[in-house]
């Protein structure tokens, strides 16, 4: 396993897992894998020396981070846990309830990396800033990050809290490349981080899709990713992943995963469905792309354009509207609010609703 350069007390690898799945109905991969598979895909990311795991409040309400905390038992102390709160609240009093829910519910008294999962369309990051800092001083934080920022926000949002903001989580993959105009040269420049969640399109650039396997599960079914005009789009750059895969007797998907990590500034965090899925996004981090292999690779995507499915998450550097963001801040407030009711039944006495 390679590993971040990011001045932090733990190590962070360059291929971590994300968790967004774990007991998740959506996905469709049942109570079996919630139970079970979760627990023995940790254990084995743990032995291949992975260190970097992402979860999030509103991940099935909360339970992902139950799942993950109880999957790493008595390892968690030893990784680097990354969690998110959604700002349907922007305040100071309701991010310390938010991270005191999220390192209970883990099972840790400290978390390495709490991000601000999306920024707020209507209010300023002053306010959370002021609580992230707060919290950094007690102790309940190590590290500040944000998620899906353009670069100007991210800036601001540094310039509050009076510190570093170490990363910034956002869509990165051969075919959402909106980050590379000004996220990472940032990062790269500055000694921060760009988090990739979907660096394999959400299975796409595995081109499993790309004959007669339509996805099956409601989160890829009506994702316009996996639409007819979309999967011929990108024939060619599946088949140069192909071309690649083959001369180094591995798998489009992990020559996908060694293009995403290329950057010294980022790292990646892919989803796994089983244990084989985790050993194969693992291997990815020992690939070397030759320098021909790699530009021949970014050809290919740019030869899409700028967004080969229209509707997707690629947010341009700007940001998003201000009408997506309020509608995705509607969609998202159920779930922290089912997460919110859920944490009652486990509040210490005495803490306040929110």
């Amino acid at each position: 396993m390679r590993y971040l350069d990011a001045g932090t007390a733990k190590k962070i690898s360059k291929i971590g897992l994300g968790t967004w799945q774990f007991g998740a109905a959506e996905w469709g991969y049942g109570e079996p894998y919630a139970e079970r598979g979760t627990n023995a895909i940790v254990r084995r990311a743990l032995e291949l020396g992975v260190t970097f795991f992402d979860t999030a409040e509103i991940y099935s309400s909360g339970r992902s981070e139950e799942i993950l905390g109880r999957a790493l038992g008595e390892g968690r102390e030893s990784v680097f846990v990354a969690t998110k709160m959604f700002p349907l609240v922007p305040s100071a009093f309701v991010l310390r309830q938010r991270a005191r829910a999220s390192t209970r519910r883990i099972g840790t008294s400290r978390l390495d990396l709490y991000q601000v999962h999306y920024p707020n369309p209507l209010v300023s990051d002053r306010t959370l800033m002021r609580g992230m800092r707060s919290l950094q001083r007690e102790g309940v934080i190590a590290e500040v990050g944000v998620s899906n920022y353009p670069l100007a926000r991210w800036r601001a949002a540094e310039e509050c809290l009076g510190g570093r903001i170490l990363t910034n989580q956002v869509e990165y993959s051969l075919v959402h490349r909106s980050p590379e105009r000004e996220l990472l040269p940032f990062a790269e420049a500055s000694d921060r981080v760009v988090i990739a969640f979907s660096p394999l399109a959400m299975g796409l650039l595995s081109g499993k899709y790309h004959g007669n396997a339509p996805p099956a599960n409601a989160v890829r079914a009506g994702n316009p990713l996996f639409g007819p005009d979309n999967l011929a789009r990108t024939g060619e750059l599946i088949a140069v992943l192909r071309e690649v895969a083959d001369a180094h007797s591995v798998s489009p998907a992990q020559i996908a995963l060694a293009w995403v990590i290329h950057s010294p500034a980022v790292v990646a965090i892919p989803g796994a469905a089983s244990v084989e899925q985790l050993e194969s996004n693992v291997a990815a981090a020992e690939i070397a792309l030759a320098d021909d292999e790699y530009l021949a690779l970014r050809e290919a995507s740019a030869r899409l354009g700028d967004d080969p499915a229209p509707g997707g998450l690629d947010a341009p550097e700007s940001g998003p509207s201000v009408t997506f963001a309020v509608r995705h801040s509607l969609r998202c407030g159920r779930y922290v609010a089912k997460t919110i009711w859920r944490d009652r039944a486990h509040r210490p006495s005495g803490e306040l609703d929110l």
